[in-house]
């Protein structure tokens, strides 16, 4: 049988940005053939995102620098071609689909390339027509993009790339903005694509366990601008440098390690449902479980935040939340979950005093807040945006966090101290001379965090706060705020990652709708299928584990795994 020609190939090429003193990628070699799904994973600045930049032409053609060796893209020599030509072979999706938007209409928007070219209008509608049932859209032609879910913004994103007919999907996390209902709609919708027209698939993501919902045929792992590995998924899975690259593996694999379970390639470690256990196996499992009790529950703690009918609508006759009520104790760690546009966002911005609640109330300590203007809830409730840039307003890092104080009557001097010491806790001392540009999204975020902890608050409201991010620096980011919980500031998240909300806040708010459906423990919530359902949550891989060996309640058996991860991280093992 005749070999097949690779559609993408990389020979000993090198790939240095201007403004940088050693090349970001070095001698890749990597062939990538018709029909297979690649997924490229790789802890953040370890050169991913700039090997998928080569391969779509954004480099060299936008972000100028220097190649070395060959590039070859559907037959297109990539670095001496332009991002005009790679476009009719290489389709992009973007991480934030807000940013591919330029048509009024959805239609509109998928028409974009088709006009540029100058097709006729006949067949344009045609094609437009043809790519929007493609991707389950047709029923939304004439909407206009921010009409719709974050879900079906991506779908019209995809159709748009898919009108060139092109021979290469490549999609920059595609999970990162979608709630977990919609981001597993989002890999089976990929799934269906490439079976319809037998396109090459690209994935950037940092969340594997998630785009392993569905197969793939070849994990590329890259770190420090190299290619370490270029293998099966079974084959990855089975080692260690997943974990030794700050790759997360799934949750099911590490439970079956702290098992004492041999995870091997013939084990097919890739999926849940496809993951071998025999009844040795199985009975480690079930050993594990039964080892040490569950910690007893901790006693309720005094009221700091509490919300009693909380009802508003952005126009007359919406009711973008409704009659919602609960309480949030000092000192707790807690998530708010639900899908895009359940009301999440609007919550806290009621709470911070950014909106008006049309009936009901909020107290803080048992004061009502009604009367409380932005400024002075800020002294009490910090709100931290889930994208950094879009809250840093000075040039330096010092300027950024003493801005909060100022008018505070402090003087200069209890000013410096208050913010070093703050800087200290974040971790940003030595950073304090430095202007913000010069640090990574990671460390702007803890700008935020510090800006918003200067003021001393008791409550902190965070928005995704380890969206985009690797599992180190998602890692470290949680630690972060967990030793600002024992400090004893209460932490309220906002969140699509399940495996945050499982392993760091011990209680969940589920919202569907505008309206609070669920005030439970993050394990009962994601061993709840109807729930999972309603809320356009994601189930736990845990809870498929424990069902499948017999262990029961399945709870508990996600309980025991949160215990021993909690344990393994304190040890730093």
């Amino acid at each position: 049988m005749a070999a097949k020609t690779p559609i993408i190939s990389f020979k000993n090429f090198s790939f240095q940005y201007r403004a940088q003193k050693k090349p970001t990628l070095q001698d890749i070699n990597l062939d990538i053939y018709p029909g297979e799904r690649v997924l490229i994973a790789g802890p953040s600045g370890s050169g991913k995102s700039t090997l998928a930049a080569c391969i779509n032409g954004l480099n060299p053609f936008s972000n100028p620098g220097e190649c070395t060796g060959t590039l070859m893209v559907d037959g297109v020599d990539a670095p001496h071609s332009s991002i005009f030509d790679l476009a009719g072979h290489v389709g992009t999706v973007l991480q934030d689909p807000d940013g591919q938007f330029i048509g009024l209409t959805v239609g509109e928007d998928i028409a974009f390339s088709l006009e540029n070219n100058c097709t006729p209008q006949p067949e344009m509608k045609a094609i437009v027509q043809h790519a929007a049932e493609l991707v389950g859209i047709e029923n939304h032609l004439g909407f206009a993009p921010h009409e719709l879910s974050g879900g079906q913004k991506q779908r019209v994103s995809l159709a748009g790339v898919m009108v060139d007919d092109v021979k290469i999907l490549l999609f920059d996390e595609p999970l990162a903005n979608l709630d977990p209902a919609t981001g597993k709609q989002a890999i089976e919708l990929i799934d269906t694509i490439q079976q319809k027209t037998d396109t090459i698939v690209l994935i950037i993501e940092h969340r594997l366990e998630d785009v392993l919902w569905r197969n793939v045929d070849r994990i590329v792992l890259v770190n420090e601008g190299r290619i370490l590995a270029d293998m099966r998924p079974d084959d990855l899975l089975s080692g260690s440098l997943l974990a030794e690259n700050g790759i997360r593996e799934p949750l099911y694999l590490t439970a079956m390690r702290y098992a004492g379970i041999a995870v091997t390639p013939e084990k097919h470690p890739a999926h849940i449902d496809s993951v071998v256990l025999d009844k040795a196996d199985t009975a480690r499992l079930h050993s594990w479980f039964q080892a040490e009790p569950l910690p007893a529950p901790k006693p309720a703690p005094e009221p700091l935040l509490e919300v009693r009918d909380l009802c508003f609508g952005y126009n007359k006759g919406q009711h973008t939340l409704q009659n919602v009520s609960f309480s949030i104790g000092k000192g707790e760690m807690v998530s708010i979950v639900g899908r895009n546009g359940a009301g999440k966002s609007t919550l806290s911005k009621l709470i911070c005093g950014f909106e008006t609640q049309d009936s009901g109330e909020i107290y803080l300590n048992g004061k009502d807040l009604k009367d409380e203007n932005i400024r002075r809830r800020a002294k009490h409730i910090g709100y931290v945006m889930q994208n950094p840039n879009q809250m840093i307003s000075k040039t330096m890092i010092y300027d950024e966090v003493a801005m909060a104080l100022q008018g505070s009557g402090l003087t200069e001097k209890q000013i410096q101290e208050k913010v070093e010491d703050t800087l200290k806790v974040c971790g940003l001392y030595p950073f304090r001379k430095w202007p913000v540009s010069a640090l990574s999204f990671g460390q702007k975020k803890r700008v935020t965090i510090a800006s918003v902890l200067v003021q001393d608050p008791e409550l902190i409201l965070l928005d995704e706060p380890t969206a985009g991010q690797d599992f180190r620096h998602y890692t470290d980011i949680m630690e972060f705020l967990q030793g600002l919980n024992t400090r004893g500031v209460t932490v309220v998240m906002i969140t699509h990652d399940m495996h945050l909300m499982l392993e760091y806040t011990p209680r969940a708010l589920v919202f569907c709708d505008g309206q609070l459906i669920a005030d439970r423990s993050a394990s009962a919530v994601l061993c709840d299928p109807e729930l999972i359902e309603r809320a356009a949550l994601k189930e736990t891989s845990l809870y498929t584990l424990a069902n499948r060996c017999g262990i029961a309640p399945a709870e508990d058996f996600v309980e025991r795994f949160i215990a021993a991860d909690r344990e393994v991280r304190a040890h730093g093992c």
